[in-house]
């Protein structure tokens, strides 16, 4: 086979709250950007119906186009504003801009101008432009004419709103508001006062909304309070009204569709109503899980919809009632207990909402569900020190997880929880199993699971900066009143007083590897008698992994100031070492492969190598440009078949890695666009088609040939052309309906493609009156005629060869026979 170079690619988990989501007109889809993506979900069942790839980076904004109700227009970081059929997920037309497009709005009566936030060259500066795009036949336009409208403006989208049918624009940057009349051309500015006492500290704009159809603007704060501006059309006469229930900065505002009501959202989690503009009048949908930072209203106002910061988004009824929430991966939190594969789902899992454990599809790019460890409400407040996740593993095949959470208001007093929970095949979850307070006196800084199958007993081992390591074991305390297995501590390690830092089982199980600071100890599982030593003088040890299947007898280690060491366990000495900063190092479960991740100063590398020579298989130079923080091997479901050595490793298993912003990325030969593209669905709506005289034809063309292929053997194939390969009706099909030239142009080309060319003549013709007759039997009847008839023609040309796989039976030429006697005038009528 062909195989392609390994490029690093976006595998979902992208950001669904980057900006707001945008409604159908039809209310039945909602759009979010997701990276380099456009995402289309249905709001009733939130599946991801459509992705909409074409841009080269990050998609920055979405409009529905407001000429075409069917149409949505992007815009990017690359400088083009691109124009897509959302129902078929196609894309229609590309304006090339040219600057980086940071938002795009379309107001009412714009005659084809749109209005696009732009840079400067100067940092942290932007404008606001004006562009025409032009009509134009061609794929691929340029639109590169500008109009200047505002200067000074913020680069976020939530900060320009356009009010009363696009008469004017406002704009607001830290404590000054602007409006921008069109029609006059003129600029009204407000300042509010940004003194540094504590009364005028928490000014600053944060958000800016429009009454749809009044001359009424309203803006939020960082105070919490919500400023309604009226009589803005001079400096002089304007007034305003606050409104205040956040405690907290305001993060976004949206008018409904009427403008009777203003919608708020902040860091309390809850959405806020606020009808007629009053104070008095206020409806709240609370527990809304985190922040909101987006809201948006569907065009016909039966839905409302929140992004929030734990890349979520909820789909609000025009009651205040939740209806769907589409969930992503969550970034709020610090992932500090790294990335790690679910064995039974084969999910990412890592650390999630605040206290909880998140299981992440990859093929599906969607959240499973999350798994509660804290188990105590969360408090959305700064000042307060929480109860955090820091550390996880799984065992015995999924079997058991062990989690580690920690609060520590200074540095006497640190509050450490260890538990242990069973996986139940009732309840299809994890169930708490042991809960241990303080199993260290200090942080835990590693722990691991015992893998090996020939180990019956589960083993958990634990390393912490108080010195020791601790071995856990799984004991049977069942007496008569009750069943019970619960953890206890078996046997407690320590090196010197050196501080413990990391842990790891070899793959068969027979030695633990534990480092303390810049010595690595060798334990034997069984007596856990300590056997050997290994000192690298060169820094503290920061990863440690044994090699697997033909290279388990090595022992790899990284160190703080970038050595990385192989030693060789069967002569206690080592094998290589080199100059690498590796920030992370993990071994390909299901091959003798090691993937490193190396820091330096261009970005981050990728190193894919075997522990028994220091010669790197396979190489890739800025892989990221920001630090990679933790990566994992995951599973494939269907195997590579790559021959090169450079590409073998991708073969069983996909490296995943995640990067200091908390993107996450993959190394694959397919294209982003391959990759994403949910061929499930297409194939399930496929199956799914409605009953119309052309699917008839098609279904019993098919059932005819599958009862065909499993009567007659190879030797016989009698096989009626496979549809799929005939363009007709691939072009038919699979083309929108609204390019498709007219029905009756494609009708004798269909019809033609389904009848077959008559090549041989059987030696016996059957009379039509026969076939009339035939007719009338029963399908039993037809069934053991065709029988017949296949074991005589079976018979008559055995020494024929392969002329008889082009000679149709009796039946089939009956079959034909009835084909052509059909009535197809009703297609002339379409």
């Amino acid at each position: 086979m062909v195989e392609e170079g390994v490029r690093v690619v976006r595998c979902g988990g992208s950001r669904l709250n980057f900006r707001r989501a945008v409604f159908s007109v039809d209310s039945k889809y909602i759009f979010c950007v997701s990276g380099d993506f456009v995402k289309v979900y249905s709001t009733t069942t939130e599946e991801c119906v459509h992705i909409l790839h074409g841009h080269t980076d990050l998609v920055s904004g979405i409009l529905v186009n407001p000429s075409n109700h069917l149409q949505l227009y992007s815009c990017s970081f690359d400088g083009t504003i691109k124009l897509w059929d959302y129902v078929d997920g196609i894309l229609i037309k590309t304006f090339t801009i040219g600057p980086k497009l940071h938002a795009f709005f379309i107001p009412l009566h714009a005659e084809d101008s749109v209005f696009l936030t732009i840079s400067k060259e100067e940092p942290d500066i932007f404008q606001l432009v004006s562009v025409k795009l032009p009509k134009s036949t061609s794929q691929d336009v340029e639109a590169r004419q500008l109009t200047f409208v505002l200067d000074y403006i913020n680069r976020s989208p939530k900060c320009i709103a356009f009010g009363n049918e696009g008469e004017y624009v406002a704009a607001v940057r830290d404590f000054y508001l602007s409006v921008y009349f069109f029609k006059k051309k003129k600029t009204c500015n407000f300042t509010l006062p940004s003194t540094k006492n504590k009364k005028n500290a928490k000014n600053k704009f944060t958000c800016v909304a429009c009454h749809p159809k009044e001359d009424c603007i309203a803006s939020g704060h960082m105070d919490g309070k919500i400023r309604l501006w009226r009589n803005f059309h001079s400096d002089q006469k304007y007034t305003y009204t606050c409104l205040h229930w956040h405690h907290d900065m305001v993060m976004d505002l949206a008018f409904t569709v009427t403008g009777t009501s203003l919608l708020s959202g902040g860091r309390e989690c809850v959405l806020v109503e606020w009808r007629d503009g009053s104070e008095k009048n206020k409806e709240f949908l609370p527990r809304l899980g985190s922040s909101i930072e987006h809201i948006s209203v569907s065009p016909a106002g039966d839905l409302f919809c929140t992004s929030h910061s734990d890349n979520k988004i909820t789909v609000i009824h025009r009651n205040l009632d939740a209806s769907a929430v589409i969930q992503g991966l969550v970034k709020d939190r610090s992932i500090s207990t790294g990335l790690m594969v679910d064995p039974r789902t084969k999910a990412l899992v890592l650390n999630g909402k605040p206290g909880h454990l998140q299981f992440y599809s990859l093929q599906g790019d969607k959240q499973l569900y999350n798994l509660d460890i804290i188990q105590q409400e969360y408090i959305n407040d700064e000042g307060l020190t929480q109860t955090e996740l820091t550390k996880a593993a799984f065992g015995c095949s999924g079997t058991w997880l062990a989690t580690v959470e920690q609060r520590q208001e200074n540095e006497n007093e640190l509050e450490l929880q260890m538990k242990l929970w069973n996986y139940s095949k009732k309840t299809q979850g994890f169930v708490l199993n042991t809960k241990i307070a303080m199993p260290h006196d200090d942080h835990i800084t590693a722990l691991c699971f015992n893998n090996a199958e020939s180990y019956e007993k589960p083993i958990l081992v634990t390393a912490s900066r108080d010195g020791h390591f601790k071995v856990w074991i799984l004991t049977d305390d069942s007496d008569i009143y009750k069943k019970a297995i619960a953890w206890t501590c078996d046997f407690v390690g320590s090196y010197h007083k050196y501080q413990a830092t990391n842990c790891c089982f070899s793959e068969d199980g027979s030695l633990l590897a534990v480092s303390f600071e810049e010595i690595v100890t060798i334990w034997d599982s069984q007596t856990w008698e300590l056997k050997c030593t290994f000192c690298q003088r060169a820094g503290k040890i920061r990863h440690l992994c044994f090699g697997r299947l033909t290279c388990s007898k090595y022992l790899l280690g990284t160190t703080d100031n970038g050595i990385l060491c192989c030693w060789n366990l069967l002569s206690c000495s080592i094998q290589w070492s080199a100059k690498l900063n590796v920030r992370v190092m993990e071994p390909d479960p299901y091959s003798d492969h090691v993937a490193a991740v190396a820091q330096s100063s261009a970005g981050s590398d990728l190193f894919v190598f075997k522990p028994s020579e220091p010669r790197p298989l396979y190489i890739q130079k800025n892989v990221s440009r920001e630090e990679v923080q933790w990566g994992v091997f995951v599973p494939r479901d269907v195997p590579e078949s790559f021959t090169s050595e450079t590409h073998q490793w991708l073969n069983r298993s996909q490296f995943y890695f995640l990067t200091k912003s908390q993107s996450l990325l993959t190394f694959s030969t397919k294209s982003p666009e391959e990759k994403l593209t949910p061929t499930s669905k297409q194939l399930l709506a496929e199956e799914s088609l409605p009953t119309t005289p052309f699917s008839f034809i098609l279904g019993k063309h098919r059932q005819q040939q599958g009862a065909k292929l499993t009567e007659t053997s190879e030797n016989e194939l009698v096989q009626l052309p496979l549809t799929e390969n005939i363009p007709a009706i691939t072009e038919l099909l699979h083309t929108p309906a609204h390019v498709l030239p007219s029905a009756s142009f494609l009708c004798s080309l269909f019809v033609n493609s389904l009848l077959l060319s008559k090549e041989t003549k059987s030696a016996e013709e059957v009379p039509d009156d026969v076939d009339m007759e035939g007719n009338k039997e029963s399908d039993d009847s037809d069934e053991e005629y065709d029988l017949t008839e296949k074991d005589k023609e079976t018979n008559n040309n055995t020494d024929l060869g392969e002329d008889a796989i082009h000679q149709l039976s009796k039946s089939e030429e009956k079959e034909l026979r009835k084909f052509r006697k059909v009535d197809y005038s009703w297609l002339t009528a379409l």
